[in-house]
């Protein structure tokens, strides 16, 4: 393992939504001073609430600049990356459901605003004694799809995007790769499994079976439910990046994987049985294009950089439905405005075919 870099001064992009408000929350919580700078747009991804659990800690909020802004504007990005030792970019359109009803705002999160970000990596590090370092938040999703037997991905698998919002991200990647080979930046990618947990916006699996379910409303199950997740808590996926950042080998990518293939249906029982909700509740609904069938990851990369998962999903899970269960204000929130309408978008007419799952 590479001795760890150390860097204080972060610009955290897309910090409000639910991984990076993760990281953010574990950082500022070693109280080592670290000053971070959060940059997020607040769509619908992303969620000032998530980081008011700092404001318990005045000495953790003061270490804390919040930006309303776009990663794709210069003039908002270039004077923060000046200020950074390093910048993570979390910043994402992260359904792959709303990427197939708009994937324009998928491209320009995706692609356009890792370009302004790596502009203005390039331009403050130029000749400077000071590189920044990069580190941009892929997704599994990358690489498309696997069958029943096929073996794991590793990072020197093909990348074979399959949604818009995969296409985004590897488009991205791609672009942190040419300014490492170009300009010699110093950057890294990971890429992260299916992950959960906490502050989970109400679109992903999880969190909006948890949340239908406990107002007994119907859960729309995809298909068959067979398609097959690595799962990843959102802790651990926070600290795997945190541990690339600060070990990483510059120009590699790195796999952060949950080593815990389960598929919809068996996660669906899970939680149900948690909840001490029916099945019934289930709802069997016509599959979205394209559903990628199975996501399986080595982790062995990051295992020889020092990092592998440490919480079991046996205990994650109920962990995460204990904590939708008890902060329903918060999630009420998240599902206002246009929620209805898109739930409407995305179910109405597939709940309207459902059959018993």
């Amino acid at each position: 393992m590479t001795a760890a870099r150390d860097y204080r001064r972060l610009l955290v992009t897309g910090g409000a939504g639910f991984i990076g408000s993760e990281y953010v929350r574990q950082v500022l919580a070693r109280d080592d001073g670290t000053m971070i700078t959060v940059l997020d747009k607040l769509t619908y991804a992303g969620n000032r609430a998530n980081l008011e659990p700092l404001d318990e800690h005045p000495g953790r909020a003061d270490r804390l600049l919040f930006v309303e802004g776009d990663i794709a504007d210069p003039t908002v990005v270039e004077p923060l990356v000046a200020q950074a030792d390093a910048v993570l970019n979390f910043a994402a359109e992260s359904h792959v459901d709303r990427s197939i009803l708009d994937p324009e705002a998928f491209l320009r999160t995706g692609v356009i605003g890792v370009h302004v970000l790596l502009e203005a990596v390039r331009r403050t590090s130029g000749g400077s004694d000071r590189p920044i370092r990069f580190l941009q938040v892929s997704t599994d999703e990358v690489y498309g799809t696997l069958g029943p037997d096929d073996p794991h991905w590793t990072e020197d698998s093909p990348i074979q995007p399959r949604s818009p919002y995969a296409a985004a991200k590897a488009g991205g990647e791609l672009l942190v790769r040419s300014y490492v080979v170009t300009h010699g930046i110093d950057a890294v990618v990971t890429r992260g499994s299916n992950t959960y947990g906490p502050y989970q916006h109400p679109e992903k699996l999880i969190p909006l079976m948890a949340t239908n379910a406990l107002h007994d409303q119907p859960l729309p199950l995809y298909g068959d439910g067979m398609q097959i997740r690595d799962w990843l808590h959102v802790g651990d996926h926070a600290g795997g990046i945190d541990h690339v950042l600060r070990h990483g080998v510059t120009g590699e990518a790195y796999n952060v994987a949950g080593g815990t293939e389960l598929p919809n249906r068996e996660v669906l029982t899970r939680l149900l049985r948690h909840l001490d909700k029916p099945w019934s509740l289930v709802r069997s609904v016509p599959d979205r294009p394209g559903h990628d069938r199975r996501y399986a990851m080595s982790g062995a990369k990051a295992a020889a950089l020092g990092w592998t998962p440490r919480t079991p999903f046996e205990h994650g899970l109920p962990d995460t439905l204990d904590w939708y269960a008890a902060n329903e204000a918060w999630w009420s929130a998240v599902k206002s405005g246009d929620w209805d309408a898109y739930y409407q978008r995305q179910y109405g007419e597939r709940l309207a075919a459902s059959t018993e799952a």
